[in-house]
């Protein structure tokens, strides 16, 4: 269909207008019906998307005319337009973004019933919806800054929207700061790209980069302040406060967010750089990256006693499964024999843990939101024996947690098995360290189950009910996301994760794309 050739736009336009449409809402079940119609269209627009490029290739979307760039009397060509680019592994982000999103944005509806201001959540929440697909679509690194900032000042309101609890607006501020020094060290490596070779096209830039001191310097802030977004240890002291204080639907959603800039990380080391970096020094950077991310976090997680912050500490863990996979990748990809022999085993691993993570960590922060809806807290020490009151949400969270700590034949199972051996290949150490994290990862949650819904209620629960409908359906999502993940894993690998591993290890395609199709 000739409107299909729109998606990159529509998949960006369609949760925008919703943005700014949702303000104008007076009654608070029009803008419930409004919330979940943007949310379901564009759920099903990044569903046609992925599909479009699975049947097309890598599709490439100008705003504003025919050709990308600008030609002057004097024959000089200038890029100046908004270009989209949207190859396998940008379409896989989008769609496991979309259907997060649409999860958290069911289970939060009740929620607004309880606040006065609910039409500014719906908005915010739409904005950083927009901002966080514009990152996995876009094909210009001064976009992706754009996006970037949207994503991080609606972030700001979202994390802050219990403004009348002083920890919220501490955890608002703290990643305020650190997002506006990420926002500084990304721009400082974009202006020095563009100092050197006068675009931002990533195309372009991936065509003549040559990696010198500058570039180097580029890459370094890039890579630094992408692991500060996204959590990874030793930047990671935002995160348990910002996911412990932000509404109980948010913390599912900032997930995805946070793999959004771990793409940006991605795309620019493969996609940009690629085979023209040849050292391994930023490949151990980013395994050690995830090394720390793994076990500090899950560590950490173990000893919390509030749900909501312990299983912050595990996104921190399971963000470190992901960037050794692709570490993994990146320490392979100067070797086609390194490559074939364990790099892309471990890119698949990685990017198949992106999607399980967004599933099964998005599901375990609504339970625990659940939890809080219905009791008023998420302290365990003051939860028990809440399996007889809430049985739908006690099952998804046994789902969930069985998920996250690897046990066969859940999903987690199956890309903690390929990220095993693959780094079994590389050093036997790194194996060891990932498969000590999942036991420590099945420890916790074994002590969450036992605390919250096993063992004799206690005289405060005897009176709590399970969640409302559309809470439960939110969870219901991601629950069968992740029972749909584990029963058929080989054709999730075959149509999903390895079509987006090839498209990122191929740096020549990316660059054809969009030199190679007349718009250059």
């Amino acid at each position: 269909m000739s409107w299909q050739v729109h998606l990159p736009a529509l998949i960006l336009t369609i949760p925008l207008l919703g943005a700014f449409v949702s303000i104008a809402l007076t009654k608070p079940r029009l803008r419930n019906l409004w919330f979940t119609f943007i949310l379901a269209v564009t759920t099903v627009l990044a569903f046609l998307l992925w599909r479009r490029v699975g049947i097309y290739g890598t599709l490439i979307y100008v705003m504003g005319g025919q050709s990308w760039n600008f030609t002057l009397p004097s024959g000089m060509s200038l890029p100046i337009r908004i270009i989209m680019e949207v190859d396998a592994f940008g379409a896989f982000m989008v769609l496991t973004g979309s259907i997060s999103a649409l999860a958290s944005g069911l289970f939060s509806i009740r929620f607004l019933d309880r606040v006065h201001d609910g039409n500014k959540f719906v908005s915010l929440f739409l904005l950083l919806l927009t901002a966080m697909l514009g990152l996995e679509v876009t094909g210009d690194l001064f976009n992706f800054f754009v996006f970037l900032e949207i994503a991080s000042v609606a972030s700001y309101g979202l994390i802050a929207f219990w403004r009348d609890t002083p920890e919220a607006i501490e955890a608002s501020f703290k990643y305020t700061v650190l997002s506006t020094f990420v926002a500084l060290l990304f721009l400082i490596g974009v202006g020095i790209l563009y100092g050197v070779y006068g675009t931002l096209n990533m195309a372009a830039l991936a065509k003549n980069i040559q990696v010198g001191f500058l570039e180097k310097v580029a890459l370094v802030l890039f890579i630094t302040s992408m692991a500060m977004k996204c959590g990874a240890v030793p930047l990671h002291m935002w995160e348990p406060d910002a996911y412990g204080q932000a509404p109980a639907g948010i913390p599912c959603f900032l997930v995805v967010v946070g793999q959004a800039s771990l793409y940006g990380m991605f795309r620019i080391a493969f996609s940009i750089y690629g085979q023209a970096f040849h050292g391994s020094i930023l490949a151990w950077i980013v395994v050690v990256f995830g090394l720390l991310s793994m076990f500090i976090g899950v560590v950490m997680a173990v000893i919390q006693k509030e749900a909501k912050r312990l299983m912050a500490y595990h996104c921190i863990s399971q963000t470190g499964y992901m960037l050794m996979g692709i570490g993994l990748g990146l320490l392979a990809l100067s070797s086609p024999q390194a490559m074939s022999e364990f790099g892309f085993t471990a890119m698949k691993g990685g990017i198949f843990h992106i999607i399980n993570n967004a599933m099964y960590k998005g599901l375990l922060f609504l339970t625990a939101g659940s939890l809080f809806y219905a009791t008023g807290t998420t302290d365990l020490n003051k939860l028990g024996g809440l399996s007889r009151n809430m049985p739908y949400t006690t099952v998804m969270f046994a789902v969930a947690a069985a998920a996250i700590a690897g046990l066969p034949p859940f999903n987690g199972f199956v890309s903690k098995l390929l990220i095993y051996e693959s780094s079994f290949v590389v050093h036997p150490f790194l194996a060891v360290v990932a498969m000590v994290t999942s036991i420590l990862t099945l420890a916790s949650f074994v002590k969450v189950f036992q605390s919250g819904f096993l063992g004799p209620s206690r005289e405060n629960m005897t009176n709590v009910r399970e969640v409302p409908l559309s809470m439960i359906i939110g969870m219901s999502v991601l629950c069968l996301m992740s029972l749909t993940l584990s029963l058929m894993p080989n054709w999730v690998l075959s149509n999903l994760i390895e079509p987006a591993a090839r498209d990122l290890v191929n740096q020549a395609s990316y660059i054809q794309a969009v030199m190679g199709s007349g718009l250059q």
